[in-house]
């Protein structure tokens, strides 16, 4: 069925796109995207996006320490076989390289959001140890697939002049999107006495309907430089690489154990724990943009570094929880201020967007996401074992991880450029193929 719309000689591109939802619509370019109403532009997709994953990921993470523990009677090894079986899509992220050659980022991006809040929403119908591992394994295929491709959106819509701040708004307003879920739960578990197949199928169908609805509404955007659809591995990488390696065995020590130590250790409840959360996201609203700003005045490199630093004396702090019985509220503290420093996480994502050839970042983003999950297949199950010896240990064990990642920042160079990878020295440049 063809649209009928109303011609008038002076009706401008925006209003002839805001009008034709009805048949389909070639691509448009990032520059006629500007013309526009600012709610159908790119960067106001990447908000909707970035406010949609939250809403299912961040509530299945609220609840998960008190439901695997309540409902299945997990220990510190099963929760580590349960993140092991959760990333690994996440080191299959490459895949995604097979799949735009027949679908577009931005689609699939948006049909990994779909697959991410339908699978939330059914999780707590599946109780049992072999049901959680399924139907957690369906959620991170569509989690992992989406984040892949929206950090490639991301550097690929977004002027690198402007990334730093955009990108700490956009965290910023994901984080908000968590507060509001957040607050939800808080306010209304006891007081309604919810289920936890009430909240994960109003958390995850919320997502999906979202996703569903920018599918629906908004246009398909070209960005100006073509991606390759295969993948590469570039030697003047080798540092981003490196960097993602490390980042991604760190972070799920902290995932992983952090939170299931508020549960095991200190007792927290389903709405103490999201209190705790909650906490943190108030400090992230205000504080990422500001991350934001910090990377672009101060450069990639202070800034990881000073990331670095921070997380060495966190996860040993969090030992000392174990070995000299520090309380409750330390350990609450920790994970907020752990949370502050994960946000100049960043500064990672803009050091690859300056040393990239355009058409490398889908590709790279794809091959990044995997080497950022490498570790995290193995170190969750294997490390839960170690939990059960020694807790304290396991923190130990990330503050090494967050030392090697503040040697390797050293070798970032004060301007990155594409050439100018690394303090070693330039690089040939090898053409894109």
């Amino acid at each position: 069925m063809q649209c009928v719309l109303a011609e008038r000689s002076e009706i401008s591109l925006a209003n002839r796109h805001a009008s034709s939802y009805c048949k389909p619509m070639n691509p448009i370019t990032l520059d006629d995207a500007q013309k526009l109403p600012l709610w159908r532009r790119p960067i106001a997709l990447l908000f909707v996006m970035a406010i949609a994953m939250p809403i299912a990921f961040s509530t299945w993470s609220a609840l998960l320490n008190n439901f695997v523990i309540e409902v299945a009677d997990f220990d510190g090894s099963d929760i580590g076989w349960l993140h092991t079986v959760r990333e690994i899509p996440g080191f299959f992220a490459v895949g995604v390289i097979a799949i735009i050659i027949f679908m577009r980022e931005q689609v699939l991006g948006l049909v990994s959001l779909v697959m991410l809040g339908v699978a939330t929403a059914i999780t707590a119908w599946f109780p049992s140890m072999g049901g959680i591992l399924t139907i957690t394994m369906l959620s991170s295929i569509g989690f992992h697939y989406y984040e892949t491709v929206n950090q490639s959106l991301q550097l690929q819509w977004i002027d690198k002049a402007r990334a730093p701040q955009m990108l700490g708004w956009l965290l910023a307003a994901g984080s908000a999107a968590t507060f509001v879920a957040y607050g939800a739960i808080v306010l209304t578990w006891q007081a309604l006495d919810l289920s936890y197949n009430f909240v994960y199928l109003v958390s995850g169908g919320l997502t999906a309907l979202i996703a569903v609805a920018c599918l629906v509404m908004y246009p398909q955007f070209d960005a100006p430089h073509p991606q390759l659809k295969k993948m590469i591995l570039r030697k003047r990488y080798w540092l981003y690489y490196a960097l993602q390696f490390m980042s991604g065995a760190r972070r799920q020590i902290f995932m992983v154990f952090a939170g299931f130590m508020m549960v095991e250790r200190f007792g927290f409840e389903v709405h103490e724990i999201t209190s705790l959360y909650l906490i943190n996201l108030i400090v992230n609203i205000f504080v990422a943009p500001l991350m934001g700003k910090a990377v672009a005045h101060f450069g990639e490199r202070r800034a990881l570094m000073f990331e670095y630093a921070g997380l060495v004396m966190v996860f040993l702090a969090y030992g000392g929880i174990y070995w000299f019985g520090w309380g409750v509220f330390l350990a609450a503290a920790l994970y907020v201020i752990d949370h502050m420093f994960f946000a100049l996480a960043l500064a990672l994502k803009t050091y690859f967007q300056k040393i990239a050839d355009p058409g490398d970042i889908a590709p790279t983003a794809a091959v990044a996401f995997t080497i950022n999950h490498i570790a995290a297949v193995f170190l969750p199950a294997g490390l839960g074992y170690l939990w059960l010896i020694s807790p304290s240990a396991v923190f130990i064990v990330a503050a090494g991880m967050a030392l090697i990642s503040l040697l390797l920042a050293l070798l970032i160079p004060r301007h990155p450029a594409s050439g100018n990878e690394t303090r070693f020295g330039r690089y040939s440049r090898q053409p894109a193929e």
